[in-house]
Order: C-alpha cells, then structure tokens, then sequence
C-alpha cells in the first residue's frame, strides 16, 4: 500500500472519530440542557401556581443536596454561607471566640474551649449554652443560622448569655482571630524518640509538622513516631509535601485518574527531603482517610516506615471545588487516587448500590496483591493494612451508637462540676466505680443514646392508637432494653473508658492533656515505641517479603 493511500485511511478514519466524538458530546450536551429545561419549566410552574408560597432559594438548595445524595458523600454543593465555612476548614483561620460547637434547640452548646483563646480568658466552659446573643434569642433557631451567630470582623463585642448547670451568666466576650493549628502536640517521649500528632491536612500542615520535627530534631530526636489517628485528611498537595520530608526527590507518592484527562496525574517529591534516615513508624485506625492514607501508603510501598494501628479508612477519592454562580460552590469527586505501588485503597463502591441503597464494599470481593519496594506484599481496596496490628477489637452496635451520640460529653460535664479537681494527668485513670457511674448515668440521666431496638420500639409506642392499654408493657420492655444496652456497653469497658479519658482531661487540661496522657498509656504508642527501640524488629518487619 502506497503512503497516499495511507494517509487516505488515516484521514478518513480521523474524520469519522472527530464526528462519533462530536457527535457525542453534542448528545449529552442536549441531554443536559433537556434536563435543566424541565426543571426550568416545572419550577416555574410550582411557584405560579402551587397553593402555598415556596422559597425558590430553599427549594433549589433540597434539590440539588437530594440528587448530590446518590453519587458519593464528598460531592457536596455549598450555598454562600456554606463557602467561606468549607474554606475556613481548609485555610485554618477564622475570626471566633476559640471554641467547637454543636447546635440544637436550646442554642449553642459550646463542645471544646481553646486554650488561651477568648472564650477561654473570659471563663466559658465546654458544656455551657449559649441561649441569648444580645436580646436575640437562640431557642429553636436553625442551624445555617447559628453558625453565623459567634463570627464577624475580629474585636467585635458580643454580650451573651449563656445556661450553665441551670443558672444563667451574662458575658461579654470579643471574636479574634482564631489560629487551627494541624499539629496540636508534639514532644520526646524519651530522649530520642519523637512524638508528633497532626490531626487535619490544613493549608498549615506540611509547615507546622516540618516545625516540630526540626525542633525536635534539636532536641536530640532520632527516630520518630507520627501519629495519623482520627485524621480525616484534607489538602492533596500537603500530602504529597509532607511524605517528601522522607522519600527521596523525585519519588513517586500518588497518582490519579480522572475522566478529564488533565486531572489524571502523577505527583511526585519536588523538594529535598528532611531526612532519608529516621526510623520511623506511622500511627493510623479506622478514622484515619484520604491524605492520612496517601501519607501512610507512600511510605509503606516504599518500606520507608512501619505502620502501627487498626486498617485505615479507606477514602481512594479525590475532590476539587469548582465556582459556579453567585458565589456557590461544588466540591465534587474528581479522580481516583493510587500509591506508588499501582494500590487503589478505596473502600466503598458508590457506583454499584444495590436496590436498597446499601453500598458494596471493595473488600469483601476480589483484591489484587501488590508489592512494595522491598517486595512485600500490600493488597488493593478497604484502606491501608498496618504492618503491625494494634487497637480495640471490633466494637459492637451499642458502642457505635453511643459514640455518635452525645451521652459521653453529656456524662463529662456532670462529672466535671461534681470534681472540682482530678489527679495529675500521669496519674489520673477511670476506675471500675467510675465506669458504674457512667453507666448509672445512661440508665437514670441520659436521653441522647438510643440503639436501633430502642428507637424502633419508642416509635412503634407513639404511633399505637391506644397507647395508655399498653403502657405498662411499654415500660417493661423498655427497662429490659436498657438492661441489655448497658450489657453490651460492658463488652467495650476498656474502649469507652478511654474516650471518657480523654473527654473529661480536656476539660481539666485542654487537649494537650489527652495527649500527654497517651505517652504513657496508649497501647497503640507504646507499640510503636517498642518496635522503633527493637532495630531488629523493625528492619524485619520492613524486609519481610
């Protein structure tokens, strides 16, 4: 065949791609526009013509959020209000009084006080309510507008008042800017061995851990453990920063692939890293995603760290925001990402739910064996495996459900204004007597902790006809469901009695309480700790192939 006729075919078969392509694209683009033109129309209908009035801002707001639901959790669209929060969350500042909330109801109860911050000068106390902002009431106010109520401009004065163990306090207090610094504590353990925590990948958190470790360097640190536990990640390029202070330039750390072909890459080490040498494990559990995860499986694939803990959450997506009109947002999953050794460690598979909704797991298919530098062997899906395994064993329903209420903050502040004082934080622990308390608190106190036969029978009781006939039935199951809630919650005592550990030394002695305190009695440290001491050990866990 001649070279005319094949630049013949060549062109032809260039022409009939260009066209199947533009074609395509000129069909969904119709699709689309199709699509909005209904909803144009039928909106338009609805507030000409539905009997009641409707906030077309509202409306609009549900029905994005809605059809948002069935793709992934972290596809996400933000009104402007919603904005400058998700940025304060990524930049780490913001002007405040220095605290964590939850709202409800009552107002704005006050969740954790930052040492040294505003509300902390003027005495507020985790557990205190904010009900009154000047003669403003916060009884029953919604949420988007609580969460405005404590910001502004810095050294604008707010008179509150706030419900405190039944009484109520007057305060003045005046926002600042607040400082969310990602590395709430670092120190030596020992001589030489580091302790650092970074708790969020923040705009500020490749800088503030390069901080503590030249410190510490100074110090006399040679060998490191780096704490990831319950960090939920953040920032991809702080990621890639901070797992380039130990791997070589030019190293691969991530990868991505995306439908749109530019958001499909590889990133790799840019900088001169802080140290090639330093022994050093990484500490991760269930709570531990997304960049905590790229971290963890950059320096596993390339043997560089031992990671010490329970398996990772297993967060393979990535997401970017992209402006869309008058100031909104959407944070929408972009790309997957990979470890160096080809791992995608994404647990979930959104794209296939069943015809219930239920979410398949990766896991609980077929997973690919892959290798690491030194030829270990790492598997794909359900998150970051630890070399080591360490941590509590599976909690049971009652325990989770606990947790997500607010039944241990609830116990904490009473327990807190029932202590004036505690023992130093060495010696302070949570005994067999305290731990009965608590559970007294649950069966005579608490209202926040339900487990799902609870809420199923307290529901069926307020939808009966005739709930007086069978009101003494009622209590009795009730007591017996109670009864084997607080059994379960025996089953998990050495767990729960951690998180009431570390809730109630926050309240004496901020947050760097809990961690000072987890130097010497947190088991999954003190493995970490062992294994750096043991040389041994710890090159043959990363030789092991």
């Amino acid at each position: 065949m001649n070279n005319f006729s094949i630049k013949k075919q060549f062109l032809f078969a260039l022409i009939i791609a260009s066209i199947s392509l533009s074609f395509s694209f000129k069909s969904n683009f119709f699709e689309v526009a199709k699509q909005l033109e209904i909803y144009t129309t039928l909106f338009k209908e609805l507030n000409l013509y539905y009997v009641d009035e409707i906030n077309p801002a509202e409306f609009t707001n549900k029905a994005i959020k809605n059809t948002l639901k069935e793709l992934d959790p972290y596809t996400n669209y933000f009104d402007e209000q919603e904005v400058e929060e998700a940025r304060i969350r990524r930049e780490g500042e913001y002007s405040g009084i220095g605290v964590s909330v939850f709202y409800d109801q009552k107002g704005i109860t006050l969740n954790e006080v930052y040492k040294g911050y505003e509300a902390d000068k003027k005495g507020l106390k985790a557990g205190d309510i904010i009900i009154k902002l000047g003669s403003q009431s916060l009884k029953n106010m919604d949420r988007d507008q609580l969460s405005q109520m404590l910001k502004g401009a810095p050294n604008t004065s707010l008179e509150i008042s706030i419900l405190r163990q039944g009484k109520v306090i007057e305060k003045t207090i005046v926002t600042e800017k607040i400082e969310i610094n990602p590395v709430p504590f670092y120190d030596l353990i020992d001589q030489e061995t580091g302790y650092i925590v970074l708790t969020r990948f923040n705009q500020k958190a490749s800088s503030e851990v390069k901080k503590a470790f030249l410190d510490l360097k100074k110090r006399g640190m040679n060998t490191l453990i780096f704490d990831l536990r319950n960090n939920p990640g953040g920032s991809l390029g702080e990621a890639i920063k901070i797992s380039n202070f130990f791997l070589p330039k030019g190293s691969k750390i991530t990868s991505t692939k995306a439908k749109v072909r530019k958001w499909s890459t590889t990133f790799n080490a840019s900088k001169v890293p802080l140290d090639l040498e330093i022994p050093l494990t990484i500490l991760v559990n269930e709570s531990s995603a997304s960049a905590s995860e790229i971290v963890a499986g950059a320096l596993q694939d390339y043997d560089r760290a031992v990671i010490v803990g329970e398996r990772s959450f297993g967060k393979g997506l990535v997401q970017r925001y992209r402006n869309l009109s008058y100031g909104t947002q959407l944070k929408l999953t972009i790309s997957k990402y990979y470890t160096p050794s080809g791992r995608c460690i994404q647990e979930l598979d959104y794209a296939n739910r069943d015809e219930k909704g239920i979410v398949p797991k990766f896991s609980d298919g077929t997973v690919t064996a892959f290798r690491t530098k030194n030829g270990r062997v790492v598997y794909d899906g359900g998150g970051i495996t630890p070399d080591v395994a360490v941590g509590f064993s599976k909690r049971n329903e009652s325990t989770n459900k606990l947790l997500k209420s607010r039944a241990i903050f609830n116990f904490t502040t009473d327990f807190y204004y029932k202590n004036p004082t505690i023992s130093s934080i060495e010696n302070f622990s949570f005994s067999s007597s305290n731990f009965k308390s608590f559970l007294n608190y649950i069966k005579t106190s608490d209202t926040t902790f339900k487990t799902s036969q609870e809420q199923l029978f307290l529901d069926a009781f307020k939808s009966s006809s005739k709930p007086d006939l069978i009101s003494s039935e009622y209590q009795e199951i009730k007591k017996k469901l109670l009864e084997e809630k607080v059994g379960k919650l025996l089953e998990d005592k050495d767990f729960i009695s951690d998180q009431i550990i570390d809730n109630i030394l926050i309240r004496y002695y901020y947050k760097k309480g809990t961690y000072q305190k987890k130097l010497k009695k947190d088991k999954v440290l003190l493995e970490a700790f062992k294994i750096l001491k043991n040389k041994t050990q710890y090159a043959n866990i990363l030789n092991e192939a």
